[in-house]
């Protein structure tokens, strides 16, 4: 299952958001446009949907209150709203809607309650609030069906289907200097503190299948690299290792500590994709990487991603990345900054774009381009 299509009201930079979605949905724009805001739409969700340790109120606390969610040029309206579809295909009518509103009650409490919550299965509405409980008490205006077992039971698919969810910005320091820093771990560990620990924690035949696979593109992308392969130490911490073919034959193997910013990246990104049968997002996947490298990355997340049946969403700002001639102009989501917020568009939706496209240029060619004052700065 994709989401196929995103409503969004008053998140962040987006006074408005409704676009259908691909299973591989590259979202380009420039700096403080809203690339990562969006990307958390999809993360808020997962939040609200855990069985543990989440919830609206946790997932609303965590971005600093509704107050700092809702858009800044929202002043009439305070309402937050979420709306997603969800199908087998990009062109498939949905199998489910949800659907989920919600403001800061009162500055006193500082509470959020839900202005509505609905759930559709096709064209039969499963659950539609408030309803007559919730006006008795309001209190339950404070949760979310989605996060309550007891209250979900006909549409459990929805919040399995969030949970699953995967972000991972894998940042190299981390992991290089996990022995010195020893500090603690940010929840869902989204900048790889623990990566090596996430590797440990998978089956043995379903790591060493995966780290091939990751092995094997290691390979091509990197010069006289040889073999990929997880360990444990005397003490029984994990660690991976690679090996290189060098003129020197005894040359040791080396542990993450010793691996480039850029291959340990990658290694990061590739794992992502074998995560999740849901959505995995991916934030400049380009950072630490070579012109090489990342004008296949786009390739490689599809053949990935298709293996495992996921959606993939990823922010960037690299016309490298998008050089791949099979990347469809409905595949990127152009963010505009504008007085009122960032408008979102597809990219084939663009009238010059699209005859760019038509005429055999690749997205990278003609999307990045659309920010010249980024491109000055750089002259």
């Amino acid at each position: 299952m994709i989401i196929n299509r995103l409503i969004v009201k008053n998140w962040r930079n987006f006074q408005h958001i409704d676009v259908p979605l691909r299973e591989r949905q590259f979202i380009v724009g420039p700096n403080a446009s809203g690339k990562s805001n969006l990307l958390d739409i999809f993360r808020f969700l997962r939040d609200i949907a855990k069985a543990e340790g989440g919830g609206l109120q946790k997932a609303i606390s965590d971005r600093g209150g509704a107050s700092k969610i809702r858009c800044l040029s929202a002043t009439q309206d305070a309402e937050v709203s979420i709306e997603i579809h969800i199908a087998d295909t990009p062109d498939a009518p949905a199998t489910w809607r949800y659907g989920v509103g919600f403001r800061q009650a009162d500055r006193e409490h500082c509470q959020t309650h839900l202005t509505y919550e609905r759930v559709w299965r096709e064209d039969e509405l499963l659950l539609n609030r408030p309803d007559a409980d919730d006006n008795e008490d309001p209190d339950r205006l404070t949760q979310t069906a989605l996060e309550q077992i007891a209250a979900n039971a006909k549409f459990r698919e929805i919040g399995r289907f969030f949970r699953n969810v995967t972000y991972l910005h894998l940042v190299p320091q981390l992991i290089r200097f996990a022995d010195s820093i020893q500090g603690k771990v940010i929840e869902d560990d989204p900048f790889g503190q623990a990566f090596l620990e996430r590797v440990a924690s998978v089956h043995p035949s379903t790591r060493r299948a995966r780290l091939k696979r990751i092995e094997r593109t290691l390979k091509i992308a990197v010069p006289q690299f040889e073999k990929l392969e997880f360990i444990r130490d005397n003490r029984g911490r994990p660690h991976l290792q690679e090996h290189y073919s060098h003129w020197c034959s005894n040359e040791e193997a080396q542990h993450e500590d010793q691996f480039s910013d850029g291959v340990l990246r990658l290694i990061g990104l590739l794992w992502s994709l074998f995560e999740s049968d849901s959505i995995v997002l991916l934030e400049e996947p380009e950072l630490s990487l070579n012109i090489g490298i990342v004008s296949q990355l786009a390739p490689s997340i599809s053949r990935l991603q298709k293996s495992q049946g996921s959606q993939v969403l990823v922010s960037t700002q690299s016309d490298v990345l998008l050089i791949e001639p099979g990347i469809d102009g409905r595949e990127v989501l152009l963010l505009t900054p504008e007085k009122e917020g960032t408008v979102v568009k597809i990219a084939s939706d663009v009238d010059h774009i699209r005859a760019l496209l038509k005429a055999g240029l690749t997205t990278g060619e003609v999307v990045i381009t659309r920010y010249p004052e980024q491109s000055s700065l750089l002259e």
